[in-house]
């Protein structure tokens, strides 16, 4: 019997709101091997922002896609057939392996890192992945948060912003988060050692960081953009650090995107704005993962996985991400 690679496509351009038929579901036979190839069996998918932008027809940091293209994604997987000397089978391996349920790969493309027995799969492409290594580097090279300082995380229950958060924390910071709904605010708060939390949808942003950023803002983590950002802006302590991760709120929006009104403030306060790409820091990778797991494993690094089951449901996953339905990274469990 044939075996089959179940794939989602790139069908159309989003515009406005990613739709579910922007995605087109693909059936092909699993090809053969060369030599120097080996064979993933793709046990998660990782839904990212970024996806909406490779989705578009501009040059980014990566190329777009084009109509038909598998659609770009991260995943996780073992390896079932090889015939290269470095990945042999049975070994689990995290890569950039696309939409789709096997993978066929030389690791040269993109690179494919293989997985520790001590740290569960779902954690390589979280905390220990793409998320991870972006809190970390953003972090450690623009944010560098230093014991007593108020740090402050838009999107903070995502994926991203939880684990940024986490990192001022544990180098002595007091950490405010900013959420949209009273259980993220209550898991920000209870299990990841945030100060303060801040519900967007419910309460009045500025008013509230006046009242828990008395002495303002020392960094500032942005994944959002958007009205929230010129807030912070506003709010910023002398000599602040802003650390533009993201832009969820621009995403989806159509027509020309304005730019923060606020931002002269950066000269006013003597505070810096800066904006990164993680591959751009790919020489603090191993630093990074270094840290990462050591203290995952100990304990201090709390991390969640929103899991949808079903390669089926991925669509809908890249949906709950725009809109602000997951809490912790967004997988798909095939």
């Amino acid at each position: 019997m044939t075996e089959i690679n179940r794939q989602f496509l790139l069908n159309a351009r989003p515009v406005g709101e990613v739709k579910l038929t922007d995605l087109k579901y693909h059936e092909i036979p699993v090809g053969e091997l060369a030599q120097g190839q080996f064979l993933v069996a793709i046990e998660y998918l990782g839904l990212e922002p970024a996806m909406r932008g490779w989705m578009e027809n501009r040059a980014s940091y990566l190329a777009p896609l084009a109509i038909g293209d598998v659609m770009r994604s991260f995943g996780v997987g073992v390896v079932v057939r090889s015939l290269h000397s470095d990945y042999p089978e049975g070994v689990r391996v995290s890569g950039t392996f696309g939409m789709q349920t096997q993978a066929i790969t030389d690791g040269k493309a993109f690179p494919v890192s293989i997985i520790d027995s001590d740290i569960d799969t779902a954690s390589y492409i979280g905390v220990l992945g793409i998320t991870g290594l972006t809190a970390w580097c953003g972090m450690e090279d623009i944010g560098k948060p230093q014991a007593g300082e108020t740090v402050v995380v838009s999107g903070a229950a995502g994926a991203t912003g939880s684990i940024a958060g986490q990192i001022a924390r544990l180098a002595g910071a007091r950490v405010v988060g900013i959420a949209g709904s009273k259980e993220k605010c209550d898991w920000l708060t209870g299990k990841l050692g945030f100060a303060e939390a801040v519900n967007y949808r419910q309460e009045d942003v500025a008013a509230r960081l006046k009242q828990y950023c008395p002495d303002g803002i020392d960094v500032y983590w942005d994944n959002v953009g958007g009205e929230i950002l010129d807030i912070a802006l506003e709010q910023l302590a002398m000599q602040a650090r802003v650390v533009i991760c993201g832009g969820i709120s621009r995403y989806n929006a159509r027509g020309p995107i304005p730019g923060p009104v606020n931002y002269f403030n950066l000269v006013f306060r003597n505070a810096l704005m800066k904006g990164f790409v993680v591959s751009h820091y790919q020489k603090l990778y191993p630093q990074a993962i270094s840290w990462l797991k050591e203290h995952l494993l100990n304990g201090d690094l709390q991390h969640r996985e929103d899991i949808l089951d079903g390669f089926e449901h991925t669509p809908r996953a890249l949906q709950r991400l725009f809109r602000g339905e997951n809490i912790g990274k967004q997988l798909v469990r095939i």
